[in-house]
């Protein structure tokens, strides 16, 4: 069995108008929320053999804090096709991953991550799916497992095992008031 985990990253700032989309930094309960999303990822015991991850400034602030928490090195390998990719671009990227890779966390943004877990999981009740369609936001992961090789990963093919949003870990991280 497989396991994809997708994590969106954390909250960025919109400080400076003037700043290219893909230079845009974490704001501090971005950091926050990267470094809380570690924690878990450590207490929950999950590792990963493989980390596929967009280079914007965003994405690599966010996985710099989940390592902080985490507590270890994800090394992951950078690839720009992530940015702003479209769920059809992340599922041919997760179609190349090695064989022999067990676990992947695939770390990038929005739309595109969102609806290739929409794709991927079928519809259903269930509180995950549930909470997965209301709304996948910032420095949130998904975690979905399946049977077969990357290769083979279809839409309708998983199964979503984890959502876990960073106002689930901390309430104070929940969407702002604003």
């Amino acid at each position: 069995m497989k396991t994809l985990t997708l994590l969106r990253h954390a909250k960025s700032g919109w400080d400076d108008p003037a700043l290219r989309d893909f230079d845009r930094a974490l704001n501090p309960k971005g950091k926050r929320a990267a470094a809380m999303m570690g924690t878990h990822l450590r207490s929950a015991g999950l590792a990963f053999d493989k980390v596929v991850a967009s280079p914007a400034v965003r994405v690599v602030e966010t996985l710099a804090g989940v390592e902080s928490g985490y507590g270890r090195t994800l090394a992951p390998a950078w690839d720009r096709r992530i940015y702003l990719a479209s769920a059809v671009t992340l599922l041919d990227l997760v179609h190349a991953v090695p064989v022999a890779t067990e676990r992947l966390l695939l770390v990038g943004h929005n739309p595109g991550l969102e609806d290739l877990a929409l794709w991927l999981v079928p519809m259903s009740e269930e509180p995950l799916r549930v909470a997965l369609e209301a709304k996948y936001p910032t420095a949130t992961m998904a975690e979905m497992t399946f049977d077969g090789e990357w290769g083979d990963l279809a839409p309708g093919a998983a199964r979503l095992t984890k959502f876990v949003r960073p106002r689930d870990l901390d309430a104070s991280l929940g969407p702002d008031e604003d």
